[in-house]
């Protein structure tokens, strides 16, 4: 079945762009927004609102299928993308990408999501944020055209085993950390809960105040959780680890204060993601590996979660190769093409390093619907609980369409089962 047209609308994200060189640079918060003057390029505040550009794909059986092109909060910093403006990138998808595509069939999904991965638009690859929106459109008609589920399609195209249960989720607290968190702990949620470390306020001058939150976490997580609870904890940092202690970070002083938190979290295992933030990729790759050879030289059992300065899939392949984390951040719309995010799970196969299938909160229902399908045809480790902050809002979107998935597939082979036993009979 043949694309027949392609429609651009602009909408709204789940969150909010933010410039987060003006926040590390001091930015004042006030209320929800921040006083001061933008600093990275394209941004008119420190805080507006997120966007999107609704994609509807349309085949000639007149089915319209829908993918939503979406780009992190931290939008213009770390090496990726400029900040995505839904305005000013419509007309590209409903011009140059939709001539490339037009005629093309439904059916061959990874070529024709291919063709905007590896093709130059105008003298220039296409922005990260179309690329992700546009193949989940592309990937929700081939699974349309093949009578199937999307998790099915990427299974085929990727040469996977899909997962059989859902795939753990990771939801994410917000500043909110201590109520959203206990929201977590009534509902079982397997790896939480985020926390949004990124101020000195929120780790401690020396670290203290983080150790009281996971001492709160072990505590309360049995107080609130379902019966025979064991979460896995997930804190992101963003960098203020290296910000409070400094390097080198095989020293003493750091490992101790990584054991200090394995024995906050205790009997729980706990990672930390973005220890510390160093300035560019090799630099960061370097001061992971680091800090990594001096926690197993201690035995000390925190895993450490890369996310600064590992955006793209090189960069992925980059942490994995030098072993420089026990879990990567796959950042979903930082790596264009959907197809791209289930590669890079599975360039982790194999590998001591395991693949965190993540994204951001400034995404929509329809991409953290895809990313589902994502993570069950390629068995990731963990998969975000997104958009928004909110929590319960995410958690249901992502569960929910992992288990109607899995639920379908049984269905579908119960069903080829029953027809393959009576064509015997």
């Amino acid at each position: 079945m043949r694309i027949e047209a392609i429609h651009a609308t602009p909408g709204y994200s789940g969150f909010f762009f933010d410039d987060q060189r003006a926040i590390k640079e001091g930015a004042r918060q006030d209320g929800f927004t921040y006083d001061g003057d933008p600093v990275t390029e394209g941004f008119d505040e420190i805080r507006q609102a997120g966007e999107t550009l609704i994609v509807d794909v349309e085949l000639e059986d007149g089915s319209v299928h829908r993918g939503d092109c979406a780009a992190v909060q931290y939008s213009g910093a770390g090496g990726r993308d400029p900040l995505f403006r839904a305005e000013e990138y419509a007309p590209v998808v409903e011009g140059p990408v939709a001539e490339e595509l037009i005629g093309r069939e439904a059916s061959d999904f990874l070529a024709n999501a291919d063709l905007l991965e590896n093709g130059e638009f105008e003298g220039s690859r296409l922005h990260t944020a179309i690329r992700y929106g546009v193949s989940q459109a592309l990937l929700a008609a081939a699974a349309h055209d093949s009578g199937t589920t999307r998790t099915d399609v990427l299974a085929d195209e990727l040469g996977t085993e899909p997962a059989t249960e859902p795939v753990p989720v990771f939801g994410q607290s917000g500043d909110n950390r201590y109520v959203n968190t206990e929201k977590m702990f009534v509902k079982g949620v397997p790896v939480l809960p985020h926390g949004l470390i990124n101020s000195v306020e929120k780790i401690g001058e020396d670290g203290e105040t983080l150790l009281e939150y996971v001492d709160w976490l072990t505590r309360r997580s049995q107080e609130l959780g379902p019966d025979g609870y064991d979460p896995r904890f997930h804190i992101d940092v963003y960098g203020m680890i290296g910000e409070v202690f400094g390097a080198s970070y095989d020293r003493d002083e750091v490992v101790d204060y990584f054991r200090a938190l394995e024995d906050a979290a205790a009997p729980f295992p706990i990672q930390i993601e973005g220890p510390m933030d160093v300035g560019d990729r090799e630099a960061q790759i370097e001061a992971m590996v680091e800090l990594r050879e001096g926690l197993a030289d201690a035995g000390v059992g925190v895993d450490v979660v890369a996310d600064e300065w590992c955006n793209t899939f090189e960069d992925v392949r980059a942490f994995v190769d030098r072993g420089a984390a026990d879990v990567v951040q796959i950042k979903t719309p930082d790596l264009g093409g959907i197809h791209r995010s289930g590669q890079a799970v599975r360039y982790c196969e194999g590998t001591d390093t395991r693949a965190y299938l993540g994204g951001t909160c400034n995404e929509t229902e329809t991409s953290a619907r895809a990313c589902a399908h994502v993570a069950l045809a390629t068995d990731a480790a963990q998969v975000l609980a997104k958009p928004g902050m909110g929590f319960d809002e995410g958690y249901m979107i992502v569960e929910n369409e992992m288990r109607r998935t899995v639920n379908r597939r049984n269905r579908d082979r119960r069903r080829t089962n029953t027809d393959e036993v009576a064509a015997d009979d």
